[in-house]
This record gives structure tokens, C-alpha cells and sequence, in this order.
């Protein structure tokens, strides 16, 4: 039987040790973040990346997201980021926005789409316990514990994985719905809001007037 920890009680020191070593030891993980359940793997580790699409049910060519904890730790996997981009960063992170951005040359992952969509989604995390292992770990990739195509899992009771695939879940119990990331394309030398989620155009248009947004809202 997969085990379950819950964040609300008992060492919470000890549950993020747990974590981290899991995590550290190339095994994937479920744990909440702002909008439902997601897996988390060292991003590095190619099995780990696997199984998460493996448990998803996911096509050939999908890539997972990838958290980190800080903007230094990005300009370290990726690069040529609009100085446009990094405005917004350092107003919206940590939180729901992420960036599509061009990844550094030579990197030792697979995200799953064997580097041929030739861009990473980026993003920090507000979740506390999130962002604190991913601190300590370096990247790690991410996506929903949802099978592909399913909305967010809100309940643990719904994250349905073999103790094989997934080491431990870490609850805090039923999460609300809340819109999804706000996602930016900053692949290039301008940025472009692909869906509008819990950041709004107008929002980021205060910060960076010259982003455009998308056809329709998401």
C-alpha cells in the first residue's frame, strides 16, 4: 500500500526530510500545489520523468513543466530570456505563472518530448512545502497526478497510482478549485500570454504594456 503523509500533523520536519530523500533517492512523489495534486520527480532523472508520463497515460512528445526556486537557478537551464519576461518574474513569482522558455544547450534531461518542442514551461511555486523541497533538490519535473486530459485531482482519494510507480503522497487535504496558471510564451524576443488564468492580461500589461494576449481567454 502507497503511503500517505499528512503535512497537517505530526514532525513536519520529518515529512520533508521524507520528501527530500525520496526525491533525492529518483523516486516520484504526489504532493499539493495551488491547484490540485501533481507529481514531482527530480528533473534530471530520466526513469523518474518516465513514470510520471507512464502514471499520466501520456502521448509520446509531452513534457513536462519544470519548478524551480528562483530566477539564478533558471538562468541555469534556460536561456535568452526577454528582459520583458524577467519583469514579470520578479513581480508574479513565486506563483501561478509560468514561462515558456528556450532551454540551455547541453542539458542532461528529457522531459519527455527528447528536447524537440525546443522550449521548457518554467515556474515557482507559492505552495510552502513545494517550494521549500525544490530549494533543496534543484528542478524538478512536475504535472498533474491527473490522468492526461482529466481536470486537477483535488481529493488524494482520487489520486489512483500502484505504490510502485509513486513512493508517497504527502496531503493536506482537500484542496479548493482555483483557476489555472496564467502561461507566457518568452521564447523569443517578445512574450505572449498563450492562456489567462490566474493572472490576468491586464495584470501583466501594468507591469509589461507591450505583451500581447491571447485570441480568447482560457
Amino acid at each position: 500500500m502507497i503511503e500517505i503523509i499528512d503535512l497537517q500533523s505530526g514532525d513536519a520536519q520529518a515529512h520533508f526530510n521524507q520528501a527530500l530523500e525520496w526525491i533525492r533517492a529518483g523516486y516520484v512523489i504526489a504532493a499539493p500545489l495551488e491547484n490540485g495534486y501533481v507529481l514531482l520527480a527530480d528533473a534530471f532523472v530520466h526513469d523518474a520523468v518516465r513514470t510520471i508520463h507512464a502514471i499520466r497515460g501520456d502521448e509520446l512528445g509531452v513534457a513536462t513543466q519544470v519548478l524551480v526556486a528562483s530566477v539564478a537557478v533558471l538562468d541555469g537551464v534556460a536561456r535568452e530570456i526577454p528582459d520583458s519576461a524577467r519583469e514579470l518574474m520578479t513581480k508574479f513569482w513565486p506563483g501561478q505563472i509560468s514561462f515558456n522558455v528556450l532551454p540551455s544547450h547541453g542539458l542532461s534531461w528529457d522531459l519527455g518530448d527528447e528536447g524537440r518542442l525546443g522550449y521548457i514551461s518554467v515556474r515557482i511555486p507559492s505552495n510552502g512545502f513545494v517550494l521549500d523541497l525544490v530549494r533543496q533538490t534543484g528542478p524538478l519535473a512536475v504535472a498533474s497526478a491527473a490522468p492526461a486530459g482529466s481536470p486537477p485531482i483535488l481529493k488524494i482519494e482520487d489520486i489512483h497510482v500502484r505504490a510502485i510507480d509513486v513512493q508517497g503522497i504527502f496531503s493536506i487535504g482537500d484542496l479548493a478549485a482555483v483557476p489555472f496558471s496564467t502561461v507566457v510564451a518568452a521564447n523569443t524576443s517578445t512574450v505572449t500570454v498563450l492562456r489567462e488564468g490566474a493572472i490576468s492580461l491586464t495584470e501583466l500589461q501594468e507591469v509589461t504594456p507591450e505583451i500581447s494576449g491571447p485570441e480568447s481567454s482560457i
